[in-house]
């Protein structure tokens, strides 16, 4: 097990530090745009590309460049809500999303605010409509923006940290010669997605009552207004 996961790890090092992070930036961009983020596993391709941090520079590259990616897909997917946001809601692909789907967004929106933003970077599938279903509100881009900043941080922060030190944390047994190496790797990503498993299904059970009320489902209301900006 350590040799192939070894073989994996080197395979990602060598494609180079610039490289992995542009992959890591366009697989998060992609995963926050318009829907693709339900077939783009992009949580993966961060934390793939976090085992080959070797370096605290590499590693704040990294870190930065999941962020920036993350914002700019968010927002692109914010402006084209804004722009065609009914017609995508209509097109083929958002119809086989549902009504429910795009009711319970805009109903979280509705009641929660910039705090349904926050949250639903952390939540399955909502995380994929919600951009688009924001610009189809009246919430303004900054506040969409300032909201959606930390949450981009703290998601981009716990994956990229988890890849980081499971990648060191392998190499560092590997050289020592310990045979388990790659069960210790295996055991500490398994943890980790499990723990972010947990978290989101507290989250999805905290705000279950706020996702529950559909409301009418109208995508033009006026969103929360006693909210920082």
């Amino acid at each position: 097990m350590s040799q192939g996961i070894a073989w994996v790890l080197d395979l990602v090092v060598a494609i180079g530090p610039v490289w992995s992070t542009l992959i890591a930036t366009a697989g998060i961009f992609l995963e926050t745009s318009l829907f693709i983020g339900l077939v783009v596993p992009g949580d993966t391709i961060v934390v793939t590309a976090a085992t080959a941090v070797q370096d605290p520079v590499h590693f704040v590259a990294l870190l930065v460049a999941v962020i920036v990616g993350t914002l700019a897909g968010q927002s692109v997917g914010f402006a084209l809500g804004r722009w065609w946001g009914p017609a995508i809601r209509g097109s083929r692909l958002g119809r086989r999303l549902g009504e429910r789907t795009w009711d319970s967004a805009a109903g979280y929106i509705e009641r929660r605010g910039g705090v349904a933003v926050f949250v639903s970077r952390f939540l399955p599938v909502l995380h994929a409509v919600m951009p688009v279903t924001v610009g189809m509100t009246t919430m303004p881009y900054r506040r969409f923006i300032a909201w959606a900043t930390p949450a981009a941080v703290l998601w981009a922060t716990a994956y990229v940290s988890a890849g980081t030190f499971a990648g060191v944390a392998f190499r560092d047994l590997l050289v020592r010669g310990l045979h388990y190496a790659g069960y210790v790797f295996a055991g500490l990503i398994v943890l980790f997605f499990i723990a972010v498993w947990l978290v989101k299904r507290r989250l999805a059970r905290s705000e279950e009552a706020a996702l529950a009320e559909t409301g009418d489902g109208r995508m033009d209301g006026d969103v929360r207004d006693d909210e920082p900006v």
